[in-house]
């Protein structure tokens, strides 16, 4: 026989390593998959683990005190019934016992339980006595011990070829008069009970509380369903409200029901879109407010600004014969006019922007043919060197008056705020088998953009440097450049060159259907 051992691991968190950093909790949810990431997997996983482990602790501790008290009750039952079969055998044993003696006790106490399945031995001195199947060669050292120098039984489980002990040691005493301490005798008598039924009932304890963790945890995920679904509804109802409000339905609002936590989110959000759709309503009425404003009166200068063009053009024609000092400031009158023309045009092609009345007038062109002719009108031949394919290689569907404002804002800026030699070159940009762009590209070799003013380089009156605020430009040209763009459907950017100087950048989409589309060939001119 031999004695049962139980080990103890010590508890990380108990040897005081501290709990286990957020950084860690970070990336074991980063690797998980997407869906598992979600409130209601992780609402459901973390009722589960705190029903498990309720249900576990608390099954476990049930089952400790229950297998305790079976053990302890078995034990003392055992112990007071063989104490009480010493005792009666004690009497009749006297204080110096024969062999003949020692199994006269032994088979007093085994008669005395015969329905037990009792082991019994005796000993005194070198003398033992017990019964023939019994084997007590394997008592442990400090049960033997023990139950030499003490006077009360001395107990141990032990487990023997996968079967469960009870080893009792219990010395026999002996008074000599009636009020003398009682003295150990030197015999001792040995028990070894099996404890089968006992272990029967800890296995049947150990499958109920299987069954009754197993039980635990069904109802633990039907109310983490339950409590999950009470908790998304008002979070998947406020994700749809929020993304409504994104795509600029201001007027949604929420249902509060409750008085919780989440009713007070439902609350605070209605709060904050009434205030927005307010706020947003004023900033809409305040610039529709400003857009009429700017109509109105591009539109009320446009008559007197035609008349004062008309009468520039004619004193114009006389400058010549005028003095020095009337022609110079002739020339003044002339040259303001213009750029207050200019930019009365440049606003009224913004509010009609503005006021979405913009209409394309699309007509299939050549895309080189209609650059060359934007150059020539404007006289910049010998200003711009041009590599653009030959003709009838890059043909699409644009509006020519509108490419033909983008092309020459985009090349007057460069020939006014860069430094030559600035070039135009086209070509196609295969994106998938069936998607192609036509690219076309300004650059120049001036100082380039500021990094600051990159952000702001295509809005409405804003200009690069404080030294252009009193140049001719308005300050709309780029901002009519991206509006013409993106009604093609096209795209535009700005950037720096590694080795100075600005670059342009406009993608118009090209159709499969258009004449040369596909051949990517591209020449060069002037």
């Amino acid at each position: 026989m031999r004695a049962q051992k139980t080990v103890r691991e010590s508890d990380p968190a108990a040897a005081g390593q501290g709990p286990v950093p957020v950084r860690f909790h970070r990336a074991v949810l980063a690797r998980l998959p997407l869906p598992l990431r979600g409130l209601r997997p992780r609402l459901l996983a973390s009722f589960v683990l705190v029903a498990m482990v309720s249900a576990l602790s608390t099954g476990a501790l049930a089952f400790r005190e229950a297998r305790t008290g079976v053990l302890q009750q078995s034990q003392d039952a055992v112990i007071r019934q063989f104490r009480t079969s010493v005792d009666d055998v004690a009497v009749y044993t006297p204080p110096t016992p024969d062999q003949s003696e020692l199994d006269s006790a032994v088979n007093n106490v085994l008669y005395a339980n015969q329905s037990q399945g009792w082991r019994v031995m005796a000993t005194y001195g070198g003398l033992r006595a017990y019964t023939p199947s019994a084997d007590f060669d394997r008592l442990s050292p400090e049960l033997l011990r023990s139950v030499h120098t003490k006077r009360a039984a001395v107990f141990q489980r032990v487990n023997a070829d996968g079967h469960p002990y009870l080893v009792v040691g219990m010395p026999v005493t002996y008074t000599a008069g009636p009020d003398t301490e009682p003295r150990l005798s030197g015999m001792v008598m040995f028990l070894v009970v099996p404890q089968n039924t006992e272990e029967a009932y800890v296995k049947a304890m150990i499958s109920g509380i299987e069954r009754a963790t197993l039980v635990a945890l069904c109802l633990a995920v039907a109310l983490a369903l339950v409590a999950a679904r009470g908790v998304l509804r008002p979070v998947r109802a406020l994700r749809r409200a929020t993304r409504r409000m994104a795509e600029g339905h201001l007027d949604v609002r929420l249902a509060v029901n409750g008085s919780d936590e989440l009713a007070d989110l439902s609350q605070s959000f209605n709060d904050t879109a009434a205030a927005l759709e307010r706020s947003v309503a004023e900033l809409r009425r305040l610039e529709a407010q400003a857009r009429r404003f700017v109509a109105d009166v591009s539109h009320e200068l446009r008559t007197p600004l035609a008349a004062m063009t008309a009468v520039t053009d004619v004193l114009d024609e006389n400058a010549l014969r005028l003095d020095r000092e009337t022609g110079d400031a002739l020339r003044l009158i002339s040259e303001g006019t213009g750029r207050l023309s200019g930019l009365v045009n440049d606003l009224m092609e913004i509010s009609r922007f503005d006021a979405g009345a913009v209409e394309l007038n699309l007509d299939e062109i050549d895309l080189a043919e209609s650059v060359q002719r934007t150059l020539a009108s404007r006289g910049w031949q010998g200003q711009v060197e041009t590599h653009v394919p030959p003709p009838g290689v890059l043909r699409t569907r644009v509006d020519p008056r509108r490419l033909d404002v983008v092309m020459a804002n985009l090349i007057g800026n460069a020939l006014r705020h860069g430094a030559p030699p600035v070039r135009l070159s086209m070509s196609v940009r295969e994106e998938r088998a069936d998607v192609a762009w036509a690219v076309i590209e300004v650059t120049d070799h001036g100082p380039g953009i500021a990094e600051k003013a990159m952000p702001h380089i295509f809005e409405r009156f804003y200009k690069a440097s404080t030294s252009r605020t009193r140049s001719e430009s308005s300050g709309l040209g780029l901002a009519i450049t991206v509006e013409n763009v993106r009604l093609h459907g096209g795209r535009i950017g700005a950037a720096n060159l590694p080795g100075g100087g600005a670059v342009f950048t406009v993608e118009l989409p090209l159709h499969r259907d258009s004449a040369g589309v596909g051949d990517t060939a591209v020449g060069a001119g002037r």
